[in-house]
């Protein structure tokens, strides 16, 4: 603890009671907050974990689909058959806040336009192994843009707690003992004064009666 550099009058003692009442509450609300936020965090990393898990093996299995129909044609039919995409999506970006933090929040617009189930290729010529890893990658990508918007919202939480856990401390173990230390000294110190003045009265008064 260290004693702030202040004057040991009366009106800074007032002024300090008072930066010390708003120190305490800020603390107990800031607490609480970050309390909250750990929480909403926990759950979100939860189902972050989940997501990230069934996307994962999704991947893996679109891959072991695509090897599959790759063994059915050659690499130059394969290349061919997707080099021009026929799909596209689109994105609309925004964002929404979580415990007044702001976070992205992905949409993929729902028009015949960003379609993502379209066949990049001619159905002739091409088995359906092909059209079974298409249909899977459509699905995915769904689940890709879910688990983009959760892991940079779990990401973007995770800051915020930091931030938020070093205010806590630096109210917690700094500001307000300092707060506390000074407080104490000067009334203490206005005490001893008030002390002396009482001595020299008695004093003073002493000397005029005798």
């Amino acid at each position: 603890m260290a004693r702030i550099n202040v004057n040991p009058t009366r009106m800074e003692l007032k002024k300090l009671k008072a930066r010390l009442k708003t120190a305490t509450r800020g603390h107990k609300l800031l607490k609480e907050k970050t309390d909250e936020m750990v929480r909403r965090f926990s759950s979100m990393l939860k189902v972050n974990k989940v997501l990230r898990e069934q996307v994962e093996g999704d991947v893996s299995l679109v891959l072991k689909q695509f090897g599959i129909a790759r063994a059915f044609h050659s690499k130059e039919e394969i290349d061919i058959a997707f080099s021009m995409p026929s799909a596209s999506i689109d994105l609309i970006c925004k964002t929404k806040t979580v415990m007044n933090v702001l976070v992205p929040s992905l949409v993929i617009k729902d028009d015949k336009d960003s379609r993502t189930d379209g066949f990049p290729y001619s159905f002739i010529g091409i088995t359906s192994q092909a059209d079974y890893s298409v249909a899977m990658v459509s699905k995915l990508i769904l689940n890709l843009v879910r688990l983009a918007e959760t892991e940079k919202t779990v990401q973007m939480l995770a800051d915020e707690i930091e931030k938020s856990k070093r205010r806590v401390n630096a109210l917690e173990y700094v500001m307000i003992p300092d707060l506390e230390e000074t407080i104490k000294y000067i009334t203490m110190k206005l005490e001893e004064n008030e002390r002396g003045n009482q001595t020299r009265l008695m004093k003073v008064k002493e000397m005029m009666n005798d």
